[in-house]
This record gives C-alpha cells, sequence and structure tokens, in this order.
C-alpha cells in the first residue's frame, strides 16, 4: 500500500518522507512524460530509499510484525478475512503484486494459499524476509516489475494487488494483460488504488485537502525529482473508465468496483486519508475481475 506523494505537494508530505528525499536528494515535484522504465527505475529508487520511514509509520496498521501478517485492503481497514474478495483461498496459488513486505501474502499462506510475492524493491522485500525470520508462515518473494511477470501462462489461480504496483507504473493496461497472461480460467484479480477522484485534490488529510486544484482528466505523470532533474518518484493517474476499459481490453471480465466508506471507529490518519475526508468522498478504489 502506497502512501502516495500529492498532485501538488505539502509539508506533512514532505515530512512523511524525509528520509527518501534526503537518500536520493529529490528537490521538488514536476508534470511530465515518463516511460516504463525510468518510471520503474524512479520507483524501485524511492522504496528502496523510503522502506524504513514506511514502516515506522505504517508497520503496525498493516501487520507487518505479526507472526502470521495480515491482509488490509486500504486505508478505510477493510481486511479479506471480513470481505472475502479473493474467494475460497484454500490450496490457490496466488501472486500478489507490490507486496511490498508481504503481509498480504503471509496472511494468505496462514488461511490455506500458495502465494507468491512480487514487488520492485528489494528494501520492502528485505523487511518482509525480517519479518519472516521472526516466525509465521514463510512465503517466496520475487524482485520483479509488474509490466513483465516472470512467471508463465495460467500459472495462478488468484492475484492481488493492496495498494501495490498499479499506480506506479507507465503502462498499467499492460499490468492487466500481464495478469490475464498467468491467470488461470477461472481466476481472481482484485487491486485496490487511491480512489482516480482524489488526484484531484491536495495530498493532504485537513481542509486544505477538500479544495479540487488538478483536472480529473489531466493523465500526466505525477513525478518527484533531483536536482539533475533525474525522476525520483512517479505515480500515474487514470480515471475510473480508464481501469475498466484496461480490465476489459485484458479480456478480464469486471465483476465489481468498491468505494469504502471511512469506518465510524477509524480515527487514524493515513497521509490524505482522514475522516474529515472520508466522511465526503471516497479515498480507495477496489476493482474485482475475474478471467472466464
Amino acid at each position: 500500500m502506497a502512501d502516495t506523494l500529492p498532485a501538488v505537494p505539502d509539508s506533512d508530505s514532505a515530512d512523511r518522507h524525509a528520509q527518501a528525499n534526503a537518500l536520493l536528494g529529490t528537490t521538488g515535484p514536476a508534470r511530465g512524460k515518463l516511460g516504463s522504465a525510468d518510471s520503474e527505475r524512479a520507483n524501485r529508487r524511492w522504496w528502496d530509499a523510503d522502506a524504513d520511514q514506511y514502516h515506522q509509520t505504517h508497520a503496525d496498521f498493516l501487520g507487518v510484525d505479526s507472526p502470521g501478517g495480515e491482509f488490509v485492503w486500504c486505508p478505510e481497514g477493510l481486511h479479506e478475512g471480513d470481505m472475502h474478495f479473493l474467494g475460497d483461498v484454500v490450496g490457490k496459488r496466488v501472486l500478489e503484486i507490490g507486496c511490498g513486505s508481504a503481509p498480504c501474502s503471509r496472511w494468505l499462506a496462514g488461511a490455506g494459499a500458495h502465494p507468491v510475492g512480487l514487488d520492485i524493491s528489494m528494501g520492502m522485500l528485505a523487511r518482509g524476509v525480517a519479518a519472516m525470520d521472526r516466525g509465521g508462515p514463510r512465503v517466496p518473494l520475487v524482485q520483479a516489475g509488474a509490466e513483465a511477470l516472470p512467471f508463465a501462462d495460467e500459472s495462478f489461480d488468484l492475484a492481488c494487488s493492496a495498494f501495490g504496483g498499479v499506480p506506479f507504473v507507465a503502462d498499467s493496461a499492460l499490468v492487466m494483460r500481464e495478469v490475464a497472461r498467468v491467470l488461470k480460467p477461472g481466476g481472481r484479480w482484485v487491486f485496490s488504488v487511491n480512489h482516480p477522484m482524489r488526484w484531484i485534490f491536495l495530498d493532504d488529510p485537513g481542509e486544505a485537502g477538500l479544495v479540487a486544484t488538478v483536472s480529473y482528466f489531466d493523465r500526466t505523470p505525477y513525478i518527484e525529482v533531483d536536482a539533475d532533474g533525474t525522476p525520483t518518484y512517479a505515480e500515474h493517474h487514470r480515471t475510473i473508465g480508464d481501469r475498466v476499459r484496461e480490465i476489459v481490453a485484458a479480456g478480464l471480465t469486471l465483476v465489481d468496483i468498491v468505494e469504502p466508506d471511512w469506518p465510524e471507529w477509524l480515527d487514524r490518519e493515513w497521509g490524505q486519508w482522514s475522516p474529515l475526508r472520508g466522511e465526503i468522498f471516497p479515498g480507495t478504489a477496489i476493482f474485482v475481475a475475474e478471467k472466464r
């Protein structure tokens, strides 16, 4: 799950990522075209640099250090154990894309599945290995990008991504095709992303984050750059319609789009996610698709 940067940054966002910004020499935001290779390179470096600070903030909520991991879909706290978006996982081979430190994959293993976790960042994967070294289920982890999955055709029963690789690739349509390729017929693909309408607002959990500042239809990537203009972070916006068309074009059938309400019991802020904003508009979109 990504604590994503804003279309227009705020000082709190800079504080949340101070370590990564310092390590990478990030000087500020930019907007412009960015291809797959440059985007992948930037995000590999970013998540390696941000891994420690990310986990200092979010490991407890995500269950990273619990013996069996946890499968939390989004900042609104939806748990796979309650939602069953993936259906029956017992005995199923599951690919988790953008697994980070793999708490979801470890939870799936404890639930009887046979998961494989994939992530672009060795720093994030190393955090998962450290968690597994302390006990609980062990799962295989693979370092690779989501646009070229290193697996054979029809080798998985299910695929999932909880705020994983989808927003951070230049060609998310290719990711959908790759997932369709590695899924067996009847397989299910479920992924959660920051809700596309969030693109138009500041990355701010307070009142400033209630004001629209960027066009919903502007698909220009948001990037962070260093003093030489080299990208250190990249995020790619797609509308709800874009996501639907990419899923369908890959030969998958869209089953559902879930837009979670902000739960009354949750008073925790996660980056731009907050009770204030969550009461007014959705922060997360969860897409459920199947391969017929």
